[in-house]
């Protein structure tokens, strides 16, 4: 009977250890959260984005363009993620109300706007009126081919710099950096 009464207390220990995990979009909380990639607040709930993985851990991104550097050290992305993972965007069509989540896999996106960290892509929940749309797997995929308006965007924040020897020398190798991805 002791045997029995162990062996069903450790199963029940064992049982309340399962965790249920959300998939739910999780709100940003502005004072605190930092994207995952650059560090920088989150401010611009428009473009944010958030992966949640399978043990329900969120990784927050402040422009679609850090979520694909994130997933292209695949390594590190795959033992993250594990088996699931859903990604949220804000909607930019929407205000900067921390709870503006759209599905990010299933969103429409248009390229050409200035975004938190100039990768130019912005989502809609609709379709909006553009020449071009893309989907999910495109906008990484252009990403990934430096398809981007990053080069401009570091170009802009170099001049902002340029008396702060030491910022002015990490802005160009990030600049080497996004031009060699075009090459």
């Amino acid at each position: 009977m002791k045997k029995l009464t162990i062996i069903f207390a450790l199963l029940l220990v064992f049982s309340s250890c399962k965790q249920n995990v959300t998939y739910e979009a999780r709100d940003i909380n502005f004072d605190r959260d930092v994207c995952f990639i650059c560090l920088m607040g989150l401010t611009d709930q428009r473009y944010n984005a958030q992966s949640i993985n399978e043990y329900g851990e969120v990784h927050w991104y402040d422009d679609i363009g850090c979520l694909a550097e994130e997933m292209r050290d695949t390594s590190t992305w795959n033992q993250w993620k594990g088996d699931k993972v859903k990604f949220w965007i804000g909607d930019a069509s929407k205000g900067n109300d921390p709870s503006n989540w759209i599905d990010a896999e299933t969103a429409f996106y248009d390229y050409g706007k200035h975004t938190p960290m100039g990768y130019g892509y912005s989502a809609y929940a609709e379709k909006p009126n553009a020449d071009s749309v893309f989907t999910f797997e495109q906008v990484l995929q252009r990403i990934n081919e430096g398809k981007t308006m990053r080069e401009n965007f570091i170009q802009e924040k170099m001049l902002m710099m340029k008396d702060d020897p030491e910022k002015l020398k990490k802005l160009e190798e990030k600049l080497d950096k996004e031009q060699n991805k075009n090459n």
